[in-house]
């Protein structure tokens, strides 16, 4: 019988991540203890951030597969507790450190920060900002995702998932799908989907804010915001807290959403904010029986948004690509899956994944960041 050492099975553990938190369960000290019998069998205890923790299928299957590749091991068994207070709040300060902050914000954060603006409603600016979300996770990014319309939240609903998010010692843990962590305000309403956020201006800043400071969204590579249309508080408060923020611009062909689009990214001319591009959506699509081009909401309004965007900020405004419109984005996002999921290689997935593609290639601007630099006194 080939001897097991404590060593290798702590080696083995150490490749295991916990599934919200993303990071090695070993390094979050959630593994209690560790039991290895003379016929070669191992018992794991791991400590849960919460005793109704919702991963802990998945965390026994990570740890039970992880342990079992060690040689010589012929079983494994996985005893779960739940962490104590003490425990929490430590693990807590370790993600967090002793005081809330903006993540975002802090000197050295590389996260690239995209606001997705439309001037109106019915854009579809929810739809590809999940979608892309997606494309983004699927070219290997980690990407986090804040429902930023509290009102209208709608990413819950795109992305299938209606659970609440982990709560540890105040701390939110978001839920994830197709690889991409979000929150959204849905979550915290008692009353549901149809109950009704009454907040003004304030309330929606805290809002946010609490999106970004109490949630653990670890280190993403790309952070997406899913705006409420128009130019109200909470994209003025984007500004704010997330002064690095740079604006993608959705609009339909059709003149009345591009004038109101134009109106969206003017707003970067007051909050000093780059516009990295515009997306037309619901563009030309085929005929469904002879293939001729389809116009249904007119042609050229994603040109027309970026070159009058261009002509008064006086800098080159991009429209980086056009979605085709199909029914079965719209349907993908109604029954919780999106279409970059059930058909990547449907012309508007391979457009959306080309927007991602042009959005991860872009050097993201200086605006907000500091630069470490102190000026020389003569």
């Amino acid at each position: 019988m080939q001897t097991i050492s404590r060593e290798q099975v702590e080696a083995a553990l150490a490749t295991v991540q916990d599934p919200e938190i993303h990071r090695p369960i070993t390094e979050l000290d959630m593994v209690k203890s560790i039991e290895i019998d003379d016929n070669g069998a191992v018992t794991v205890c791991i400590l849960l951030t919460v005793a109704g923790c919702p991963m802990r299928e998945e965390i026994i299957s990570r740890v039970s597969t992880a342990v079992s590749r060690v040689a010589g091991v012929t079983d494994v068994s996985v005893i779960l507790e739940a962490m104590s207070d003490e425990q929490r709040a430590a693990l807590k300060e370790k993600l967090q450190g002793p005081t809330r902050v903006n993540p975002f914000t802090r000197p050295g954060n590389t996260t690239k920060i995209i606001a997705v603006a439309s001037g109106k409603g019915g854009v579809g600016k929810s739809s590809i900002t999940a979608n892309l979300a997606i494309a983004l996770a699927r070219s290997g990014l980690s990407v986090a995702l804040v429902d930023a319309d509290i009102y209208g939240h709608s990413i819950p609903g795109v992305l299938g998932v209606t659970d609440p998010p982990t709560v540890v010692e105040g701390m939110l843990l978001p839920p994830e799908s197709f690889g991409v962590r979000f929150i959204s305000m849905l979550p915290f309403k008692p009353g549901g989907a149809h109950q009704a956020v009454a907040f003004r201006g304030p309330m929606l800043h805290r809002a946010l804010e609490q999106f970004l400071t109490d949630v653990y969204w670890g280190d993403p590579d790309v952070l997406l915001l899913d705006l409420p249309p128009g130019t109200g508080d909470i994209a003025i408060s984007v500004a704010q807290l997330l002064p690095r923020a740079e604006l993608l611009i959705v609009t339909t062909p059709q003149s009345a959403a591009t004038d109101v689009a134009v109106r969206a990214g003017m707003l970067a001319q007051q909050t000093h904010q780059r516009i990295i591009g515009v997306v037309e959506n619901m563009s030309t699509a085929p005929c469904p029986h002879c293939g001729e081009p389809l116009d249904l909401f007119g042609t050229g309004g994603g040109s027309l948004v970026a070159n009058a965007l261009t002509r008064e900020l006086g800098t080159t405004v991009e429209l980086i690509g056009k979605v085709p419109f199909d029914v079965r984005l719209r349907e993908g996002g109604d029954a919780g899956l999106p279409l970059m999921i059930s058909n990547p290689q449907h012309p508007a997935s391979v457009a959306i994944s080309a927007i991602a593609d042009l959005i991860s290639a872009k050097p993201r601007g200086l605006a907000g960041m500091s630069l470490g630099l102190t000026p020389a006194r003569n």
